[in-house]
């Protein structure tokens, strides 16, 4: 198992997932909805409404299919299938986040909408010209051969096909604090300057749309009555991400110190 493999395993997954959906007071015998999960499979930086945010930067329409890459537990997929509507499929190099995806796509009643596999972005398994959209949340950082993540991408969305993403970028100087929420060690950070992956995109096919360091930018707020509003404490990362609080402290703080930066963008293929 790689490092990077490794670091994205949670044994027993299921029931871990189970025991924290009964603790936070639901019923996983009743149809939950996306949202009320939302504290748990957002694994990205601002989570949920990052998501939003991401899906109207995007204009996602109920007739697009979505490719999400690195979909983790797989939540913006069930955000997306339940609105607008659209089929998503999801493919993530973690067995054990495609074992609970589905469980939580089976719970959502939404498995109908969404498919999950295990894949890697740099050998995407679905043929060119499938995507309408390919949707990225704090991924890049692992992957270290930008040029053919992007020819990947690019290969399998249709032409106008939108590419809408999220991603911390390398800042002022080299990230030093670590364990950081998706690298244990610097051997798997594989972070490029913004300057230097809006160059490799426009090398593969891509025009600019949207793209800027949203660092500091902060998200809207949380709907009132949602689990974003009042959170469910048992419903959280925590769950399956192992010193949750020492990475995040390590990201937040390395974001303050400008080691690293946040960027959003939406490119679309020429």
């Amino acid at each position: 198992m790689s490092g990077i493999e490794t670091h994205y395993s949670a044994d027993d997954i299921e029931t871990r997932v189970l025991a924290a959906i009964r603790a936070a007071g639901l019923d996983p015998g009743i149809r939950l909805s996306p949202t009320e999960l939302a504290a748990l499979d957002h694994f990205h930086t601002g989570g949920f409404r990052a998501s939003l945010v991401l899906r109207d930067l995007a204009k996602v329409q109920a007739t697009d299919r979505v490719l999400d890459i690195g979909a983790g537990l797989a939540g913006p997929a069930r955000m997306l299938a339940a609105t607008p509507g659209c089929q998503v499929e999801c493919i993530d190099l973690s067995r054990d986040y495609c074992v609970a995806a589905s469980l939580l796509n089976r719970l959502t009643g939404l498995e109908d909408r969404i498919a999950v596999k295990v894949g890697s972005a740099l050998d995407i398994p679905y043929p060119a010209d499938s995507f309408d959209v390919v949707w990225m949340q704090n991924v890049g950082m692992n992957i270290n051969n930008k040029q053919r993540l992007y020819e990947e991408i690019r290969r399998v969305l249709k032409p106008g096909g939108r590419f809408a993403f999220q991603e911390m970028v390398a800042g002022d100087s080299a990230a030093t604090c670590f364990p950081l929420p998706w690298a244990t060690d610097p051997a798997d950070n594989s972070l490029v300057t913004a300057a230097e992956m809006s160059a490799v995109l426009r090398r593969c096919g891509f025009e600019e749309a949207y793209f800027a360091d949203v660092s500091e930018e902060p998200l809207p707020p949380p709907a009132e009555g949602t689990p974003e509003a009042v959170a469910q404490a048992p419903l959280s990362l925590s769950v399956y991400v192992d010193d949750l609080a020492l990475k995040a402290d390590n990201a937040a703080r390395s974001l303050r110190e400008r080691q690293i930066r946040l960027f959003r963008g939406v490119f679309r293929v020429n």
